[in-house]
């Protein structure tokens, strides 16, 4: 058997495939998975079939063409975010409809590089959010279950710095709608292993789907002090 660690290996379902090949067992989610879950855009729409909100944005690739008008019906301010992907990369907080375009050439740029592919989409920005995650654990018989969560909204340049479990943000009634939430989308896509659903949350109780870390995270050890 294989751990893949932390990088980006551990979400690639070429190496998941690899290691079946050469009767290797892959720690961590299916290869199907993960190409479920990889790319942006289509979690979305899992996380709306799960019935999860979902946070506000463009529901498939932006075009340089369309740009200007997709903007403006999410909103600004709005991120610009590579689907395909992770780790903070290529993010690009866009306060005015002048700033869009060169954001795009600069996100498209980024995202290539890191991820081998330049698509792009639009999530408004939501001022006074938490940015709080829910640990999940799978088997290969489709139970699923929740760790708590970390509260991770301190950081920096989209990476986060400091994690606090459990969250002092949310009520109990919150976190059993949060966890339920991270749950059900996890049983969704027939999740196995560890996993992380990201969510933004409000003072008032609002929460929208972010996206989902088909692998470890490297935070899971403040979990596992918790627990």
């Amino acid at each position: 058997a294989i751990h893949p660690g932390y990088g980006f290996v551990s979400q690639n379902p070429a190496f998941v495939r690899a290691c079946a090949a050469i009767g290797v067992t892959f720690i961590g989610p299916s290869a199907q998975v993960m190409e479920r879950m990889g790319d942006k855009l289509r979690e979305r729409r899992e996380a709306r079939e799960a019935g999860l909100p979902v946070s506000p944005g463009s529901d498939d690739e932006v075009r340089d063409e369309d740009a200007l008008a997709q903007g403006d019906a999410v909103g600004f301010p709005l991120m610009v975010k590579a689907a395909e992907g992770g780790g903070g990369i290529g993010i690009h907080l866009v306060e005015s409809r002048e700033n869009l375009l060169p954001a795009m050439v600069r996100a498209r740029f980024l995202a290539r590089s890191a991820f081998g592919s330049d698509r792009l989409y639009f999530e408004r920005y939501l001022e006074g959010f938490s940015h709080i995650e829910v640990q999940v654990m799978g088997d290969s018989f489709g139970n699923v279950i929740h760790i708590l969560e970390r509260d991770c909204s301190v950081q920096r340049r989209n990476q986060k710095i400091v994690e606090e479990s459990p969250s002092v943000k949310i009520t109990p009634e919150q976190r059993k709608r949060l966890t339920g939430y991270a749950v059900a989308l996890a049983k969704h896509v027939g999740y196995s292993n560890a996993g992380t659903v990201e969510f933004l949350v409000s003072r008032q109780g609002e929460m929208y789907f972010l996206e989902m870390n088909t692998r470890l995270q490297v935070e899971h050890g403040v979990t596992e002090m918790v627990m």
